[in-house]
């Protein structure tokens, strides 16, 4: 259970980072859209878990990684922009966040239910 202050603190590293990969993603991850859906901070505010989607990206592993990759260039961005509101920069960790992909398979299971035809009972 997160507590409300590492909620507060999570909701300004998601702005934060939005902003940064609105500027800055088309030049890591060309005609790909970066959300990021949710972020989770430790007690200690030491560590902050980015879950990102994907949009129109044929291959997401290729993606996460390469903003693993630049993870160190993406802190310092977002150190420059917090610098005023914490003592310190979280390290990231970035992962990916597959709920749409979850979702869309699941619409199709119920796509393919509603199409076959109903039994009646006796």
């Amino acid at each position: 259970m997160e507590s409300k202050r590492q909620q507060k603190f999570a909701g300004v590293i998601q702005k934060d980072l939005a902003e940064i990969f609105q500027r800055e993603a088309a030049s890591l991850l060309p005609n790909i859209l970066v959300t990021i859906t949710k972020v989770k901070v430790s007690p200690d505010f030491g560590l902050a878990r980015v879950y990102l989607s994907f949009f129109n990206s044929d291959n997401t592993t290729l993606a996460l990684n390469t903003i693993k990759t630049h993870a160190s260039e993406i802190r310092y961005k977002l150190g420059t922009k917090i610098k005023d509101q914490a003592r310190s920069v979280p390290q990231l960790e970035f992962f990916l966040d597959d709920t749409s992909d979850y979702v869309a398979r699941l619409d199709k299971i119920f796509d393919k239910i509603s199409q076959e035809p109903r039994q009646e009972e006796n």
